[in-house]
Parts: structure tokens; sequence; C-alpha cells
């Protein structure tokens, strides 16, 4: 009984679809706007702000209480909208990682997203492609799938088919109609109905849950953790200190515990993971804007370091638009262009290259030969064999039978053809020499040849026909046109462009000059192959083409890079290229047409598989990673006066300066401009200018950290002499303290424009941020309305505000950001220099900025 390949109508799969759910598996890391809030409640700055409201209950200030508290859901909310907001664009850029599946509804072919497939679906599956889903294979030829993924055998199984069964068995065995969801296609094609979708498949069964994306990186996770938890060591201890000393000395243990609480509140980073989840989660919306999808968040710490880029010719250097552009035949040299007719001098060995092209091509090569051919396969023949290109003989035949009985047209790498024509030695050097001349122009070259057979079974492989030589064709891909700039641009950027191709080595060179690629050997598939390892690390670095490179050889390539101590990003798009994109520190996949197993190894995906697409992602890999460092920075030297003003007085035996509502208040600053304000800072103006950042360099450098803390040392004495100057021109305690506060407000302001540029604050005072004028706008606002307000000034123990309060916060807050304008300058002449005098290349001298 013949299967039914019509599929299912649209809506029947839309009501299977509602009845069954979606084609996806189960994610226990996605969080819901519940388990986000849970996580929050959790925060130690929540708890430390309910902590000091109860401790203003003890005390019968019910007043004091409800502000800690207000300020507690203020604190919730504004993190709940920034993890909620992060955790929807981590959704979307899921959405967009989500595989695509051939599927027959109503009998026309379509692609959806594999999430939509139901029970029922009829999918076609291929080579090289990932089963969606668990199903029956009703049609096909050839199928082989590796199902190590479930069984743990790496051998392939072959599978046949089946029009009667319609319950699965268990994963592996021979000739079985079963394919399941995860499994890989490594060779023929088939229609398969899908059985079983979601959890109800075998992956889903074992819970073999496979997320697209992390949500943060793993070394930059860990550095966060680490400064948190030395952070809160030291708080700890301080607070316990602090409390010990004023309990003791003053003999009042709540307003102790009140300082210890603020102390405490002033001397948590708990900023840290926020800006590092948001900063990931953001730079990955960012760079799939630029046609580049992120996978593993991992790759956005890594671009910045890359130095090497080893990227493919055809489709990503190339607009992968073949075209037939030159023939040798019977000696003759005939060169046309893309915009004319096919000369009639070469039109039989064209006609012949067609028959040697699949019948319905999506090779760009076999399309130009169809473009160019003016016949298709004779009127009273079919085809009767195809033979693949095969590792061992890059060339395929198709063997036509008719009424004139068999012809076998065969086309592929001239040296594979011209060895199957049995050649001799001066021929084949001959023969060689055009092709070498034909690639020199930039062409891709194939031979074309043919045989013709009688009755009888045909042999297995190409090597039993007795070939005739026909002659060379040549295939121009043109360059993408905004490669040479891309090229230039990572150049200047430090980062070293390798083309890895399987093409001549002089067609590669000569796209390469094209390109920009200049300079550096060209090494073969054949040299490569006679290297050692070791030899061919040291090899690499005078190498700027590799050609006649196999899709496993890159993995070598990859291997002898990094020995060599270089960062190495890969592009690839086949099955072959999934070893080499793993093994890569980024491994780039091509979007458009590499297939599922390259894109699910590769850290990026191309989604327009455009080369300057590939730099762009670099480009703001370097500017998520500037501007992380800028938020991080700003998190420390920001908590510095904070927590002075917050333990001073207490030491000194002052009243308390900073009550847990002064510092929650800031807080409501701080987090917004640390995670949103530098997120969405501008690039530098350097950033493709240097050198690649070191990799091993730490986010935030012990001379980082010092310096960072002088900038909130700087505040911190702006805000004290402010206080000092304050009282000494006659202000009321409480007007001083609120003089001194708004001074410290902007400071903190003066921090961010400090901190928001490696140059001078003179410049950074120029860049453009939208959300930075919003934030800043509004918190000065908040500021003039609590000083303004009498019932929220005593809230905050504000005295009334005067012009001479004001000027002075004014003349306090422009001392300070003159004075963290000098400490900039001076920072960057010293950097500079250490970095000159160790040799150090010039990116790690940013690293420490």
């Amino acid at each position: 009984m013949a299967p039914d390949l019509t599929g299912l109508s649209e809506a029947q799969a839309a009501e299977r679809l509602r009845a069954e759910g979606p084609n996806i598996l189960p994610d226990p890391d996605r969080r819901g706007l519940a388990r986000i809030a849970l996580e929050v409640l959790r925060e130690p700055m929540f708890l430390l702000l309910l902590g000091g409201g109860g401790i203003y209950l003890v005390l019968g200030d019910l007043r004091e209480a409800l502000v800690l508290a207000a300020f507690a859901l203020l604190s919730v909310g504004i993190a709940v909208v920034q993890e909620y907001r992060s955790e929807r664009v981590l959704e979307a850029l899921r959405d967009l990682t989500n595989p695509l599946a051939n599927v027959v509804r109503d009998g026309v072919r379509r692609r959806l997203p594999s999430r939509d497939l139901v029970r029922g679906d009829l999918i076609a599956i291929a080579e090289g492609e990932r089963v969606p889903a668990d199903a029956l294979l009703r049609a096909g030829h050839g199928v082989e799938v590796d199902e190590s993924l479930l069984t743990g055998e790496f051998a392939p199984v072959r599978k046949a088919l089946s029009t009667t069964a319609t319950a699965l068995a268990a994963p592996g065995g021979e000739d079985t109609p079963f394919v399941f969801s995860g499994t890989l296609l490594v060779r023929g094609d088939g229609l398969a109905e899908v059985v079983a979708t979601g959890p109800r498949s075998e992956i889903g069964k074992i819970g073999k849950a496979l997320r697209a994306i992390e949500s943060q990186p793993a070394r930059l996770s860990r550095e966060t953790r680490s400064l948190v938890r030395i952070a809160g060591v030291a708080a700890f201890l301080v607070c316990a200190a602090v409390v010990l000393i004023i309990g003791l000395a003053r003999g009042s243990w709540l307003q102790a515990l009140l300082g210890g609480v603020s102390i405490g509140m002033s001397m948590l980073p708990e900023e840290f993971p926020l800006v590092l989840t948001v900063f990931m989660v953001m730079g990955a919306w960012r760079i799939s804007r630029a046609r580049v999808l992120t996978r593993r968040a991992s790759a956005i710490e890594t671009l910045g370091s890359a130095t090497v880029l080893c990227t493919d010719k055809t489709g990503t250097l190339t607009q992968n638009r073949m075209t037939l552009t030159c023939a040798w035949m019977d000696g003759d040299l005939v060169s046309w262009t893309a915009a004319e007719a096919t000369p009639p001098a070469v039109l039989d060995l064209v006609n012949l290259g067609a028959l040697a092209s699949a019948p319905r091509p999506f090779d760009p090569m076999e399309l130009a030969f169809h473009a160019a051919a003016d016949t298709g396969p004779p009127d009273d023949g079919h085809l009767e064999k195809t033979y693949d290109l095969t590792p061992g003989c890059p060339a395929m035949a198709q063997v036509w039978a008719g009424a004139g009985g068999r012809r076998v047209a065969v086309k592929g790498a001239p040296e594979a053809v011209l060895r199957l024509c049995r050649l001799d030695d001066g021929r084949m050097r001959d023969i060689m020499a055009m092709v070498e001349r034909m690639a020199e122009g930039g062409a891709r070259v194939l031979a074309v040849a043919e045989a013709r057979v009688g009755v009888g079974p045909l042999p297995d492989t190409l090597e039993a026909f007795a070939l005739a030589f026909r002659g060379l064709v040549g295939l121009s891909d043109p360059l993408r046109p905004g490669v040479p700039a891309a090229v230039a641009e990572c150049q200047g950027a430090g980062l070293r462009v390798v083309m890895v191709t399987g093409d001549y080595p002089s067609t590669a060179r000569a796209i390469a000059t094209l390109a920009g690629i200049r300079g550096g050997a060209t090494l073969t598939g054949g040299d490569l192959r006679a290297l050692s390892d070791e030899a061919l690390a040291r090899r690499v670095g005078d190498v700027s083409v590799f050609a006649r490179i196999l899709p496993e050889e890159k993995l070598r390539i990859v291997r002898a890079f990094k020995a060599a101590g270089e960062i190495v990003a890969m592009t690839g798009d086949g099955v072959n290229d999934a070893p080499a994109l793993k093994a890569a520190d980024i491994g780039i996949a091509m979007g458009a047409r590499g297939t599922e197993v390259a894109r699910a190894g590769a850290d990026l995906v191309l989604l327009d598989d455009d080369f300057g697409s590939i730099v762009e992602a670099i480009r703001l890999g370097r500017r998520i990673y500037d501007n992380l460092q800028k938020a991080m920075g700003f998190v420390v030297a920001v908590h510095v006066p904070i927590a002075g003003l917050a333990i001073l007085p207490l030491l000194l035996g002052l009243p308390i300066f900073l009550a847990p509502a002064h510092i929650a208040f800031l807080e409501m600053i701080i987090d917004p401009v640390c995670s949103l304000v530098f997120e969405a800072e501008a690039e530098e103006g350097d950033v493709m200018r240097r050198a690649p950042r070191d990799a091993g360099a730490r986010l935030l450098a012990s001379r980082a950290l010092a310096y960072r803390g002088a900038q909130g040392v700087c505040v911190l004495v702006a805000v004290a002499a402010t206080y000092v100057e304050a009282t000494t021109w006659g202000l009321p305690d409480d007007s001083a303290r609120a003089t001194a506060f708004l001074a410290l407000v902007l400071g903190v302001l003066g921090l961010v424009m400090a901190t928001r540029s490696f140059g001078p604050v003179v410049g950074a005072l120029m860049r453009p941020n939208r959300l930075l004028v919003l934030v800043a706008g509004v918190v000065l606002l908040a500021v003039l309305a609590v000083m303004a307000a009498p019932g929220v000034r005593e809230l905050f123990h504000f005295g009334p505000p005067t012009t001479r309060g004001l000027l002075c916060a004014l003349a306090g807050a422009g001392g300070s950001l003159v004075i963290l304008d000098l400490l900039q300058r001076l920072y960057g002449l010293l950097t500079r220099r250490v970095a000159a005098a160790s040799g150090a290349r010039q990116g790690g001298a940013r690293d420490v900025a």
C-alpha cells in the first residue's frame, strides 16, 4: 500500500497543537514572573531593608519603618522588571534558535519552526539535519542515522521504509523505520510521519533538555561571584565590628544595629550579578540585530579576545552566486561575462556538466551549470544512478539511460577527474597548467568527463568506468561588496583573517587578494597532511590561505592555531565542520546554508552568512565588554563614598549621616545606571583600532580596582568637605546634611561621567546617551522633590533648601568632577607607560582601565 504523502491539513495541525502542546522539551531553568520575584525577595539588600524597618518599629518610629518598606518594594519592583525584561529577551533569542523543519501540509511542502510540529505531520529530512521529532520513515532512500545521542553507539544505523508501522520501538538496530528527535542524518533523505513530539519523544522521556543559549558566561560569573563573596565577607566583618564598638561604647544596641544595617547596605555590591545578566542578555540581543545569533553567551566575552578569524570563501567572503565565465575545450580557452550567453564553441561541454549535476539542483555550482546549458536531461532517457562525492574522490557522476544507450556524465575536482580518466603524466601536466592559469583569474575550476556503457550491472565506483576527458569549466563567485573594508577593519583591530577553502591555491589566493588578505603563505591540504601537529602549530603563524582543505582537516587547523597561543574564531557550514566549530574558541555557523548539526555545535550563527556580520559582531562584543568593565568599575567606585559616609560618623562619635532610607534612595539611582545606562553606552572611538584583549585578563584587575577605589575616595572627600563647609557657613545640621546629600547625588552622577569613557571626563560629557539623560533628569527631580516637600523632607531628616546650600553642593560636586578628570588623565598616562614598559599589547592596557 502506497503511503499518503499529503500530510495533515492546517486545521488538523492547529487542533493537535492546541491539544498536545508545542514540540519543545521542558526547560526547568526557564523563569516566570513569580520565580523571578521569589529570587529577588531572597536578595541580601531586600532583607537588610526589612531588617532596618523592623528595628525602626522596635524603636517606635513607624514612619521610618514605612519609608524603608516602601523602598524595599520599589527596589524589588526595579529588580523584577529588569530581570523579567532580560528573561523575555532570552526567550526571544531562544525562539530565533528554534530550528526550522520541512513539513508537508495539504500536500504542499513548507518550512515551519520545529516547535509547531504535531503528531501526524509529514516531515522531510535530509543529510546533515537533525530529526525534529520522533517519526516513522515512510519514503526515501539511503537513510543512515547517527543515534549516539540516545544509544551511545557511534556507528550510524541504516533505516528501512515502512508504510504499516504505527508505533515506535527502542532506538538502535539496523533496518528499522524509526527516526528519533535529536538524532542526525548522516546519509540520504526521506519523508517521515511524526508520532511523538516534545516531552513524549524519546529524548524528552530521558530528560536531555538541550538549552540553546546560556544566560551567563562561566568565567565572568565565577569572577563576579568571587567579588561579591569577598565584599560580603568584608561587609559582615565591618558591620559586626561597628555594632560591637557602638553598642559597647554608647550602650544603644538598637542604634548600633541600625548603623550596622546601613553599613551592610552601603558595602554590599549586590548589583554585580544583575549587571552581568543584563549585559549578556542585552548583548546577545544587540548582536542579533546585526544578523548574528548568539547560541552561547560566553562567546560575547570571547569576541574581544579573538586573534585569528578563519573564514570560508564561498558564501561568506563571496556572494555564493556562481556563474560560468570560462571554459577550456580542445585546446581553446573561451571566456565570457555573466550577462552573456554561453558561447557555442563550449556549449556541448557545459551541457555535459549539467548532465553531471542534480536534475533539481540546490548547489550554487550546479545551478550555474543548468543556467548556462541550453538543454536538460535526454527526452527519451531517465536517471539510472548517481555517484556522490566521497572524501577520497571529490567528483560526482550521473548515469543517464535512453534509446541511445547509457551515458555517464562526470564533473569534479580536476585532479580527481584526470586520475579517473587515466591520462598520461605529460597530458595531466598540461591540463593542470591550464587549471592553474584559469584559477589565477579567481575562477573555481572543474573538470568534465564522460563514458558510454552498455547493458549490465553498473559498477559500485567511478574507477571502473573508461572515462574520456572532455574539458575544463571555470566558475566565478563575486566578492561581497563590503568584504575588503571589513577585512581591513579586522586587520586594524589586530585580528588576522585567514581563508580556509577547498578551492585551488591559485583561485583562493586570487580571491584573498581581492578581499584584502595579502601577504602570508598558502598551505594546501597535501602540505597540511604531511606536517605533524607540532610542525603545523609552528607553521600556521605565517599562513594566510589554506587551500584544497577537506572539512575534517579544519579541526587540525583550529588545534594548531590554539597550540600556537591564538584565540580562534572559525566559520563552517557542513556536518564535517562541526568538530572544528566546537573546538574553536568561537565557532561560527552559517544560518542560511549551514546544516543543523553545524549550527548546534557553534557559538554564533550568521543569519545572512555575510562576513561583514562577523566583523560587526566582533565590534559589538568589544563594546559590550568595555561597557561591562565600566559598569562594574562604577559599582566599585560608588560604594566607596556611600560606605565611608555610613562608617565614619559612627567611628567619630557623630550622628548617623546615612540612614537605611538614604542608602535605599541611592540604590534607586545605582541600579538603573549600572545595568541600563552603561549597557546603552556607545562604543569607544578606537574599539576596532586596538589589539585584541588578553583572554586571561580579569574584568577588574588589581590596578583597576585600586583606581576605582581612588575615584570613590575623591567623591567621599568632596562630600565630606561640602558638609564641613556647609556647617562652617552656619547652616543648621539638617540643612548641612541635605546639602551634603545633594553633593553626594551629584557626585554619583559625576562618577558616571568619569566612568562612561576611558578618555578624559570632558569628552564623556559630549557623548550622547538618551538613557543617561532620562535617568539623571529623574534622579535630580526626585532629589529636589524630596527636599522641597516638607513631609518627605522630614522623613530623610533634611532641613529646608537654601541658596547657600545649593551653591555649596554644586561647588563640591564640581570640584569632585575636576579631580576625577585629573585622576582619569593621570591613570591613563600611567597605564600607557606601564604597558609600553612591559611590552604588553595595547588591548591589555585597556582591560585594566
